[in-house]
């Protein structure tokens, strides 16, 4: 016979304004998750937790939550690009007009200092030139950062099994630890250089030091002095326009 599938446990409550739903599912650990743009509380919990402890347990992160939803709400956006003539788009910290060209091959991107010329085949739609653009930029992060993970690995002495650059909608980069990768968001292609390489001694740092602890804050002052301002920077740098889904 097949084995039998029980649904999933669900709940909510109230805390303060905000409705937190919650999820009970077969893990060890708690989760709790701020979503963007405008802070949704979730949380997945054990499903051997009763909804009272969930609560206590987001009650006691309720400062935590305030912070990322403040974040999330004074986060600053690209308006929406429609990828016509003369629109105006960043490479590595400077404005280009783009500048479409419409010819019967391969679709590519050419840069020239005024212009981010977008070769497409007529009659492409606008979905079409972004994903042309997109995996431009992709590969611009992916080229530039090469070199710089290469000298930064050796001089941490650390090592990373990958390198991932993709879209990413609310953080400029990641690093997992464990399986030793680290994630660069495309639109870094769109910021002055030193942010991508901020990101890069940022990432492998953790490597080292998986929290941002003392000894975290301590690495980074000796590797890189500087770091401050370079996260600063990207810090002030709005990210691109989305269009979020539920």
């Amino acid at each position: 016979m097949p084995s039998l599938v029980l649904p999933l446990r669900i709940g909510s409550f109230m805390l303060g304004k905000d409705k937190v739903e919650v999820v009970f599912k077969p893990i060890k650990n708690v989760h709790l998750s701020v979503h963007p743009p405008a802070g949704r509380i979730s949380v997945a919990a054990p499903d051997y937790m009763q909804l009272d402890t969930v609560r206590l347990f987001a009650l006691a992160r309720l400062e935590w939550i305030r912070q990322q939803q403040q974040k999330l709400t004074q986060q600053q956006r690209e308006p929406a690009r429609e990828y016509v003539e003369r629109e105006s788009h960043s490479v590595w910290g400077k404005r280009y007009l783009l500048k479409i060209i419409e010819a019967e091959a391969a679709p590519r991107v050419e840069l020239t200092p005024r212009y981010l010329k977008l070769h497409v085949r007529p009659g492409s739609v606008q979905a079409q030139r972004q994903q042309v653009l997109d995996a431009w930029y992709r590969q611009q992060v992916h080229d530039t950062a090469a070199p710089m993970l290469q000298q930064w690995q050796a001089r941490l002495n650390v090592s990373t099994t990958r390198c991932f650059v993709q879209r990413m909608k609310t953080r400029w980069g990641s690093c997992n630890p464990v399986t030793r990768t680290i994630r660069l968001n495309t639109e870094l292609a769109k910021k002055p250089r030193q942010c991508l390489e901020y990101l890069v001694v940022h990432e492998l740092m953790h490597l080292l030091e998986p929290t941002h602890n003392p000894r975290f804050v301590a690495l980074m002052d000796k590797f890189m002095p500087d770091w401050h301002r370079h996260r600063d920077l990207i810090n002030q740098l709005p990210l691109r326009h989305e269009a979020w889904k539920y």
